[in-house]
């Protein structure tokens, strides 16, 4: 059994505390927002039986792969990488990807503050009762409005970026642990209440069945690319939070079973997720399951103003839509939070404080493209456009790729041997050819053909 390793950011409490971070990082805004219209775009249930299938041989062994590289180097994702390629005897070039890993994470985390600041809006909005009885082009046109008024939006993004400050400042323990052991069970609390909501007042019945029947025809190799990249991106892999959220992991945790159980979790919230809203579009006329990103801001509130009680459950929806989007942001805060500690010899404070100003500017850029700068565009994208393309199509993708062949075919054997310590020979073996050959060539597919779309579709 390995000895207890502990960095200079010390450890979670336990076990359950890193489950609930790395949950909290991996349940955002993929599993509440984009899973159910991506599932609905594609089908139903044969996307969702692929979809889970692509988590467990894709998702999970690149993230076992980068919890093992934070644990091992107990520092942020760009010393761990670094100390792992040192003592590995590798290329120092297999060093910059955890530069490109937190790289993405602050780029997210700029637009991110700013998509959930809408949520957050949208409390205010279910609450006060504005939203009684409105129809699909009032629906539309609330959420033009929203995205309109850059002020309204800058206000919303600077609250979400101080609570996400506010949470990382208090360190390992007394700020990020205490925030998901909080946060995570009050997420399952509300989203158990609103699938009671749903099984009683929505259409459960017809939800069910569109999930979870299994229509072969109806898949086609789009959607088997499209469910890998869920796959990949709601996992929050190759950002650099698991592998930061990995360096305060205890050492006597079974990497492999603590992951399949961080898995577990947060595919049971993206079909919780898809049943609630899948409910809520079948009982009310009019909302078709494919609408698209829409589907959360213009038709969900559509249904809510109509249904008895429906403005309650809908601002509790959104708060849900807005915890499970801070538990995520705050992930993506910490590793370059850590970086700079470590490095710059610089305070919590002060460091959070810089990276938080950087994103908050950034995301000025995000704010804009949707009003004031809309027209301009670099190769038919917006500033947010961009950003987004830069990081779920090329630097996500390309950080879980090299993560994957540095820990499958470049690391010492007996590092990754000691980290995970406990693991049978059988689970191992599996894992690695998962980790070498099947991962890899399931991203690199994804990654193709993100660029093939964008660029000669």
């Amino acid at each position: 059994m390995a000895l207890q390793q502990k960095g200079m950011h010390g450890t979670w409490a336990s076990r359950w505390t890193f489950i609930m971070a790395a949950t909290g990082s991996a349940v955002g805004l993929g599993n509440m927002w984009k899973f159910p219209y991506v599932a609905g775009s594609n089908g139903g249930g044969a996307f969702v039986l692929i979809y889970l299938l692509c988590i467990l041989m894709i998702g999970v062994p690149v993230m076992m792969a980068e919890v093992l590289i934070g644990r091992h180097g107990r520092k942020s994702p760009i010393n761990s990488m670094r100390d792992g390629v040192a003592e590995s005897g590798a290329d120092s070039r297999w060093g910059h990807v955890g530069w490109l890993g937190v790289a993405a994470g602050m780029m997210i985390l700029s637009f991110y503050a700013v998509i959930a600041g809408w949520a957050l809006d949208y409390i205010f909005a279910m609450a006060s009762g504005d939203l009684i009885g409105i129809n699909g082009v009032s629906a539309a046109s609330v959420f033009d409005n929203l995205l309109g008024d850059p002020g309204r939006l800058v206000l919303w993004q600077s609250v979400f970026m101080l609570l996400c400050v506010g949470v990382v400042v208090g360190g390992v323990k007394k700020g990020l642990g205490v925030a998901v052991e909080i946060l995570m069970p009050l997420l399952f609390v509300m989203l158990l209440i609103l699938l009671g909501f749903a099984v009683f007042k929505g259409n459960f019945a017809a939800a069910w069945s569109f999930l979870f029947s299994f229509d072969l025809g109806a898949l086609s190799w789009r959607a088997v690319l499209e469910a890998m990249g869920q796959a990949f991106f709601t996992l929050s892999i190759g950002m650099g939070a698991i592998m930061a959220y990995g360096a305060y992991m205890p050492q006597n945790a079974n990497i492999g079973k603590t992951i399949l159980v961080v898995a577990f979790f947060d595919s049971s919230v993206a079909i919780i997720s898809g049943l609630i809203i899948f409910s809520i579009v079948f009982a009310t006329q009019g909302i078709e399951p494919s609408a698209g990103p829409g589907l959360m801001f213009i038709s969900l509130p559509v249904a809510f103003g109509a249904m008895p009680g429906g403005l309650l459950i809908g601002a509790i929806f959104f708060v849900l839509v807005s915890i499970a989007a801070w538990s995520s942001a705050i992930s993506l805060l910490e590793p370059c939070v850590a970086w700079l500690i470590e490095t710059k010899n610089m305070g919590r404070v002060r460091a959070n404080l810089l990276l938080a100003g950087f994103a908050w500017v950034l995301g000025l850029g995000t704010v804009l493209s949707f009003n004031l700068w809309s027209e301009y565009k670099l190769a038919g994208m917006t500033f947010f456009d961009l950003l987004d393309f830069l990081t779920a199509n090329i630097m996500l993708p390309l950080s879980g790729l090299l993560i994957a062949l540095f820990v499958g075919f470049v690391m010492k054997k007996e590092i990754v041997d000691t980290e995970m310590d406990g693991t049978s020979e059988s689970v191992m073996s599996l894992w690695r050819f998962m980790l070498r050959y099947v991962a890899p060539v399931a991203i690199a597919a994804v990654f193709v053909m993100g660029i093939y779309d964008k660029f000669i579709a």
